[in-house]
């Protein structure tokens, strides 16, 4: 294969590329989801959540939090709380466990089917997500294409999730429970594929830390 053949062929995949990026970001929030999700088996970022009140009670400064993430389907992942207080939410693709460091406490749970219909099942479940939810595009808002995720189970404590996209990744979450509130989640920076291992998302019990098993 001569140089100048492999030259070519260089440029016409980066011509591919650049011509792929426009269409992606104009097409709907579901097939940028899907999209996302079928290229997408790891990321890590950072993440900012307010927690609004119901909407029909008297008004208050939204709660404020931030941390970090990371993940790889299916099921591990760590969900990291730094501000206002430390806590961590980790699962190896077994068990989920929760880190309150204030209380050195320790809550351990078995994952199974746990994430099915969970917001956490949006980033960090299988790529089967239509088998949980009903997903269908919301219109754009913001600047974003947003989807809406309806989860068919009965018994989940959320009402609905809403995903919005950017290019083909997502930049925020609208998650709305059955009692009115409302979680907004923005990403403030998501890297998509990063090298993680597996071991990464091993959780190790600190020292003198009371466990609990539920």
């Amino acid at each position: 294969m001569n140089l100048r053949f492999i030259r070519s062929l260089s440029m016409a995949w980066l011509a591919g590329i650049a011509l792929a990026l426009p269409l992606l970001a104009q097409a709907g929030a579901l097939d940028q989801f899907r999209a996302f999700v079928a290229s997408t088996k790891a990321a890590s970022g950072e993440f900012t959540q307010r927690q609004v009140r119901a909407e029909t009670s008297s008004a208050r400064p939204a709660a404020v939090s931030s941390g970090s993430f990371s993940f790889s389907r299916p099921g591990r992942f760590i969900w990291t709380y730094t501000k206002p207080y430390e806590q961590v939410l980790q699962a190896d693709g077994e068990k989920l466990y929760i880190y309150d460091r204030d209380l050195n406490q320790v809550t351990v749970r078995k994952l199974g089917d746990a994430l099915g219909s969970s917001p956490a099942a949006i980033l960090f479940g299988s790529n089967d997500l239509e088998r949980n939810f009903d997903l269908e595009d919301a219109g754009s808002k913001d600047g974003l294409e947003w989807l809406r995720a309806l989860p068919k189970a009965k018994d989940t404590t959320f009402e609905s999730i809403g995903i919005g996209l950017r290019a083909g990744v997502p930049v925020a979450m609208e998650l709305r429970d059955n009692f009115g509130q409302l979680t907004l989640l923005s990403f403030t920076r998501f890297d998509s594929n990063p090298a993680l291992s597996d071991t990464s998302f091993r959780f190790a019990i600190p020292a003198g830390a009371d466990v609990l098993e539920q």
